[in-house]
């Protein structure tokens, strides 16, 4: 297989290479080659059958095989033509080119690589980008000893501004962080004005794959909710891997000018792994694969009727757009604070914001500060933080409506009962996100007694992973119709702990 690449790319380069036409040495005339039949109308070992190979075999034979020093002929026909015309009028061609297209020609071979980097060229592209306000290069952005002097210098000042340009259109907007919250405060105007959207690819068994673009997306403080329900056609045990991306799309002025939009994977998950089912209505059944992930299935056929996935706004700029087609987006890694004064770093000053919501409207909000765990109270490797307390009501919180999952596919909809969205963001000491995450939850009755201060039942809402765990305790007031949170607890592991703060808890 190596050998073979490896003639094709040298057969390749021979055709990209000029070569002058050679002469034989008996008639001192051009040899045209095998493009050119014989006086009989024939082509050299044209004839009866195969005359022509056998007698190039008797000749290879008696000649032997070539010298090592020898060199192949080769004809006209593997002449580059493209070669052979001027500079001038090259350059002349690749000025009508826009910078995409100019730099991908620049691999094709020396000679295009050369010309496409052209100085003036580039310059001409810079100016009518950026105006002539810079159309002086600096000292730095000259060539110096030991760079790629073919590369142009107003070809990496064209690069180089554009990449400034476009991390500032949504660099400088995320700076400003919302005290509330904790997260930027203009995530949802960065992902609009970028023109922002979310592609869904289902992979089935055979190697098919189905692209869908996003039929809604629904907005909160801290999350959004994408829906996918146009176009899927297959059962869900024919599917086996889906993949998420962030997908920005260019405008396109006309139909000459389109070109493919970037994507950048977010998700990839494999559908063979347990799911939990979380609700039900008449129609469907809803299943949690992973992690904000959710499908609902109709009930009898196990085909799939919608597909949505809850986004936390916590680096999901960067995650659409700074990730490649292949691979995600990674975070780098925050060096731990070096503190040696405080002897519990890590186990106080957290922060969290908490939101119940559903694809409309939002059922519960709430933000708590100063939370913390003592060293005493570590327990089973987690570290939990009282966020509501059940013995004291001043702390307990009224939820408004019901708690219910609307879903919509084309023209059918409804409502999944006792199932919504949580989407939590746990801030450290240093007011930093330490945890986040927006899941689907439902709701179960509480295997506990019922509540002394409340006259109604009891529920439990649990929502459990290897980054920490989230325990609500709820209570139905049957003649209010409503329900109330009397307790809400979230745990983190230790070694989350540990590693983020650089302590031996």
């Amino acid at each position: 297989m190596a050998a073979g690449r490896g003639e094709f790319f040298r057969s390749f380069l021979e055709g990209l290479q000029r070569q002058p036409a050679q002469r034989v040495p008996e008639t001192g005339q051009p040899n045209r080659g095998r493009g050119r039949p014989r006086p009989g109308g024939r082509f050299p070992g044209q004839g009866r059958g195969f005359s022509g190979q056998r007698r190039k075999e008797r000749q290879s034979s008696r000649t032997g095989p070539p010298k090592e020093g020898s060199r192949r002929k080769s004809s006209p026909c593997k002449l580059n033509l493209l070669e052979s015309l001027p500079s001038e009028v090259l350059v002349k061609i690749l000025s009508y080119l826009d910078p995409s297209s100019l730099f991908c020609l620049s691999h094709v071979s020396k000679l295009l690589h050369q010309l496409s980097n052209d100085d003036v060229l580039w310059q001409r592209i810079y100016t009518s980008e950026f105006g002539s306000r810079n159309w002086k290069l600096k000292t730095s952005e000259k060539c110096v000893e030991g760079d790629d002097c073919l590369t142009s210098r107003w070809k990496r000042l064209y690069f180089k501004s554009m990449a400034g340009l476009e991390l500032n259109k949504w660099r400088k907007p995320l700076k400003s962080i919302n005290p509330y919250t904790g997260l930027p405060q203009q995530t949802e105007w960065a992902l609009r004005s970028l023109n922002v959207s979310w592609e869904l690819t289902l992979c089935k068994r055979l190697g098919q794959e189905h692209t869908l673009e996003q039929s809604q997306a629904h907005f909160f403080e801290s999350s959004v909710i994408v829906h996918w329900s146009d176009g899927i056609h297959m059962k869900f045990h024919h599917i086996t891997t889906i993949q998420l991306h962030g997908v920005r799309k260019e405008p396109r002025s006309s139909i000459q000018t389109r070109k493919p939009n970037w994507r950048s994977l977010i998700l990839k998950l494999d559908t063979g792994g347990p799911f939990l089912v979380i609700g039900k209505d008449k129609l469907i059944k809803v299943l949690l694969l992973q992690p904000g992930v959710i499908v609902g299935v109709w009930r009898g056929k196990n085909q799939v009727a919608f597909i949505m996935i809850s986004l936390h706004f916590h680096k999901l700029v960067e995650k659409s757009l700074l990730g490649s087609p292949a691979c995600p987006y990674s975070e780098p890694v925050d060096l731990p604070p070096v503190d040696d004064v405080d002897p519990e770093l890590g186990l106080h000053g957290y922060s969290l914001h908490f939101v119940l919501h559903n694809t409309g409207t939002e059922i519960m909000s709430g933000r708590f500060q100063q939370l913390f765990c003592h060293k005493a109270q570590i327990h089973r490797g987690l570290v939990e933080l009282k966020v509501i307390q059940r013995s004291n009501l001043s702390q307990h919180r009224s939820l408004s409506g019901s708690i219910r999952l609307p879903w919509r596919h084309e023209d059918m909809q409804g409502v999944v009962e006792n199932c919504c969205i949580m989407s939590l963001t746990l801030l450290d000491e240093f007011q930093k996100p330490f945890w986040c995450v927006s899941t689907p939850i439902h709701i179960t009755m509480a295997k506990t007694a019922r509540s002394c201060n409340y006259s109604g039942r009891d529920f439990q809402m649990l929502y459990r992973n290897a980054d920490g765990e989230v325990k609500m305790l709820l209570v139905w007031l049957e003649e209010q119709k409503q329900f109330f949170l009397i307790g809400l607890t979230v745990c983190v592991p230790v070694a989350k702990v540990n590693k983020r703060f650089n302590r031996e808890y």
